[in-house]
Order: C-alpha cells, then structure tokens, then sequence
C-alpha cells in the first residue's frame, strides 16, 4: 500500500510541475523579443507575417548605414538606416543615443513596425569595442554577404534576370 501512495504521490508532483512549467511559458509567450535582419523583415512583411506586425515588439540589427544618419536639432531624435548589405530599414528614435553610435557601426534596436513600415526603436544598443558584434548581428551579415555573391555569381554566368 505505501508503494502505491509514494508512485500517486511521485505522479502528482510531476504533474504539478509540468502543469507550472506550462502556465509559465504561456505567460511569457508575449514577452519573447526575437531577433530578425533587415532582409527577414522585408521577407516577413511581403509575405504578410504577423510576427512583425504594426505594434509587435521585436528587436533588429545590422550596421547603421553611412550618410543615413539625420539628428532633429529641437529633440533628442534620430532617425537611421540599418543595413545588413542586403535590405535596409530605417529606424527613428528619440532618446539618448549610446555613446559608441556611429555610422558603419553594429547596432541592435528593440521596438515595433510603424503604419508606414519603419521601425520605432525603443532601445538602441551599439556594439562596445572594434572586435564584438552580436551574434545575431553577426549571423545576419554573414549571410546577406553569402547570398549577394551567389547572386553577383549567377548574374555573371548569364543566369538571374528572371527575380527581376
């Protein structure tokens, strides 16, 4: 009789655990902030994706583009363009910019997709020495870099012009 109430006992904990683990991962499920480039939220937003919806959080990266960069001279503004040598979004914030924003630099901003499809930054980040970049940044690069040779590569061989 006290190996059936230990083996109901063990079973009940178990549940009971797997029940909180549930619970909890549902009610951070809105919380998550995923990282895309700009290249996946041009995809994303042709294709009609709700994960980048108007108003969804969400955070981007890529390199602040050289010459993108226009400062308000009444607020603490900035507006910028994030490339990631393929797509490029532009990006507003108001706030105090990081002391290592600079054109042709990493940078991650977390915020939402505005109606006219640019990017509201609520937290900007800049990458902190010459060496590092996230590894989303990184990533993200790495592969539009890929992509835009084999494309250059297929071009050159007289294939290509049909995505045109």
């Amino acid at each position: 009789m006290k190996k059936k109430q230990r083996l109901y006992f063990v079973i009940f904990v178990l549940a009971a655990l797997g029940g909180a683990l549930g619970l909890s991962l549902y009610a951070l499920r809105d919380n998550i902030s995923f990282f895309y480039s700009p290249r996946e939220v041009a995809a994303m937003r042709a294709a009609g994706d709700m994960r980048i919806a108007t108003g969804r959080s969400f955070r981007i990266g890529g390199l602040v583009e050289e010459g993108s960069v226009v400062k308000s001279s009444e607020e603490a503004k900035v507006s910028f363009s994030v490339t990631d040598g393929d797509e490029r979004l532009m990006v507003h914030y108001a706030g105090i910019l990081p002391d290592l924003f600079r054109e042709g630099q990493g940078v991650v901003a977390t915020g939402t997709l505005d109606t006219a499809g640019d990017f509201v930054a609520a937290e900007l980040l800049a990458k902190h020495d010459e060496n590092y970049m996230p590894p989303e940044v990184a990533r993200a690069l790495k592969q539009g870099h890929e992509e835009g040779k084999a494309r250059l590569q297929q071009r050159a061989t007289g294939g290509g012009f049909d995505d045109y």
